[in-house]
């Protein structure tokens, strides 16, 4: 390979980048902007969920439970009922996700020491908020069942009543539990697919459909040195795209990066390279440029959103699902910035996913050389 024929190459890249102001919008605003969107509006915490109480004790208990259920920031009690009547059509118009009745006698059976149900309604419309809901008030129950069963061991005479087994929670990496700090890596490995793979295509097969592919396929220029003298300019715009999606998940979500930097740098350039590779692929396949736009966008878009691991654990997947699972670069990428950004790891937490990356990207530049030899043949 010749790097003095590389330049000319390189150079013709950047000035036709300049000239075409969609490709930088591309490469640059658009993963920052489509990051934003998604960040804020993809979210998987399930707070102030709407409550309604049917309270027919109206006791002191039963008033202490329930605003031990409304204080904190999972359930908003937006209606006090007289009777169980009147839940069905809450919850036939939405205004209800849960309702919670206290039953007649409620005090009086826990200061018999009894056991009192208390029956908890759940729109299962939506299974995932309905389980979360119900998981929230089931901790709820059990610990104010707990506590008051402590003050019945006090009164009956043991004067330091405890519990045989308590538990400290730590959560690592995530204290506050929040969505977005799952979501955003996975969303800068979608966002960026999906733009390198469709702006190399476009841009490439804009080409073709001007004739200027086919002068540089009749120059001396080997088709590996064309390839190269494509990549590296867009490989150097994403990796500016890259950083903005960094500085960007730093500033508005508080996502710091906690491992290694030259280490993140290896596995954006390994998956920028993937993507690259891919685009030029579906560029060698399409005719047109809205035949390379669909084949783009069909071969990003799903696979990277449903197989990557990005939001539905790959685990739980089908056997031949997650074997289809390993054609995704983003599944590894994924892996990368989660143990770097995220929880600070070494190099040892994903090497192998390295290794996937540097493999998925000199197989798909095979083939895109092969078919770029193919052309030069006809």
């Amino acid at each position: 390979m010749d790097v003095r024929r590389l330049k000319p190459v390189v150079r013709k890249e950047f000035i036709q980048m300049r000239r075409d102001p969609i490709s930088l919008t591309l490469i640059l605003i658009l993963p920052a902007f489509i990051l934003i969107m998604f960040g804020y509006s993809l979210n998987f915490d399930v707070k102030h969920l709407s409550l309604a109480v049917v309270d027919l004790d109206r006791s002191q208990a039963s008033r202490e439970l329930i605003m031990k259920i409304s204080s904190g920031e999972y359930f908003d009690l937006i209606y006090r009922l007289d009777s169980i009547s009147e839940v069905d059509p809450l919850f036939d118009s939405e205004k209800i996700k849960l309702a919670l009745i206290i039953p007649r006698n409620f005090s009086r059976q826990l200061d018999r020491g009894q056991s009192s149900k208390v029956e908890v309604l759940a729109d299962g419309t939506n299974s995932t908020t309905a389980l979360t809901g119900l998981g929230y008030l089931n901790s709820i129950l059990l610990q104010y069942s707990t506590r008051l069963n402590l003050e019945l061991l006090e009164k009956s005479g043991l004067k330091k009543a405890v519990l045989p087994v308590t538990g400290r929670v730590r959560v690592w990496y995530n204290p506050e539990l929040k969505s977005s700090r799952f979501l955003v890596p996975g969303l800068m490995a979608f966002v960026l697919m999906i733009i390198i793979v469709l702006a190399t295509a476009l841009s490439i097969v804009r080409e073709k459909e001007r004739g200027t592919m086919n002068q540089l396929l009749l120059s001396p220029l080997k088709p590996a040195e064309m390839m190269v003298g494509k990549i590296i300019p867009y490989l150097l715009l994403s990796l500016v795209g890259a950083h903005l999606l960094l500085l960007a998940g730093r500033g508005l979500f508080g996502i710091a990066v906690r491992g290694s930097y030259p280490a993140l740098l290896l596995a954006m350039v390994l998956f920028l390279f993937c993507g690259l590779s891919q685009g030029i692929l579906v560029s060698t396949v399409a005719s047109s440029q809205q035949v390379a736009f669909l084949l783009a966008g069909l071969t990003t878009l799903l696979p990277t959103f449903i197989l990557s691991g990005f939001v539905f654990p790959i685990r739980n997947m089908p056997l031949p699902v997650q074997a289809i699972t390993y054609l995704i670069p983003a599944r590894y990428f994924l892996v990368c910035l989660r143990a770097i950004v995220l929880k600070g790891a070494g190099l040892a937490a994903y090497y192998r996913d390295l290794i996937f990356l540097v493999a998925y990207g000199l197989i798909v530049t095979g083939l895109s050389l092969a078919r770029l030899r193919k052309s030069l043949e006809r």
